[in-house]
């Protein structure tokens, strides 16, 4: 089976500077390309920047015809899966919104489920756990604060999820922090369901009062650790992922554990 190329940006992304962020981050899907990725994952809110307060409200933009046309644009150009996010303004609401352009295929969207404490107040809930497919593998995504519940990535792998991507607006604390943070849960949550999990946070001063430490991590369906960036660079990281992984791991009746769960005990 051909590898899966994945290019993870580790980007600095500025409130209230969308322009900005979207060159930039045009400029990461055609390096990208260039590197023979099939799909490009940026991290939360990477077009409007992250800001939990009040503020969140000015910065917000709707899903506009035009951005759909550029990045749909750019999906068809280069031939590679888009998966990328913004706070997002709809009627009343604001959501925190990660949208996916891939060839040929109209644009699909996901809105973030669980909002942090500090979120709450200021954005409204996405209420749907969404499967997406591209040529190669079905997948799901999750935004940072989703990530802390197991009963969500058990819902998208029971769904037919083979990878769930995990963008991040995640600050505070070093890169080796954020690491051992994310070791505590994001290598349960593939192990436990048989699918990989792949995370990229944002990097930097974000000139808003938060400074972000970045990483990138890929951990595969048994587990274990397949590529991990842990520093803060502002980096475009390519990672070749051997999707047999999976056939491994779902044949193996004793490290497959989805189709022994007790689901007439559960919603689900």
């Amino acid at each position: 089976m051909k590898p899966l190329r994945l290019a993870f940006v580790v980007q600095r992304c500025i409130p209230d500077a969308f322009e900005t962020n979207l060159s930039a981050s045009l400029r990461a899907v055609s390096h990208a390309a260039d590197q023979k990725a099939h799909m490009v994952v940026f991290p939360e809110m990477n077009l409007s920047g992250y800001m939990a307060g009040p503020k969140i409200r000015s910065i917000a933009q709707p899903v506009t015809a035009e951005l759909i046309q550029i990045l749909s644009a750019a999906a068809d150009e280069f031939n590679i899966s888009i998966l990328i996010g913004m706070a997002e303004a709809k009627e009343n609401e604001i959501y925190a919104t990660h949208l996916v352009f891939s060839p040929r295929t109209p644009m699909e969207q996901y809105r973030k489920i669980h909002m942090a404490p500090n979120e709450q107040t200021y954005f409204s809930p996405g209420n749907e756990i969404q499967i997406f497919k591209n040529e190669t593998l079905h997948f799901g995504i999750q935004l940072c604060y989703d990530a802390h519940f197991p009963e969500l990535s058990t819902a998208m792998a029971v769904k037919g999820a083979d990878i769930i991507f995990i963008p991040h607006a995640s600050p505070r604390g070093t890169p080796k922090e954020k690491y051992k943070s994310w070791m505590r849960h994001l290598t349960a949550r593939a192990f436990d369901n048989g699918v990989f999990i792949a995370a990229v946070n944002q990097t930097g001063d974000n000139t808003r009062g938060l400074i972000f430490p970045g990483l990138a991590l890929v951990i595969g369906p048994d587990g274990n650790i397949i590529s991990k960036f842990i520093d803060p660079d502002e980096k475009i990281h390519i990672i070749d992922i051997d999707l047999g992984a999976l056939d491994r791991v779902r044949s193996h009746r004793m490290r497959y554990f989805l189709p022994n769960r007790r689901s007439d005990l559960f919603d689900q």
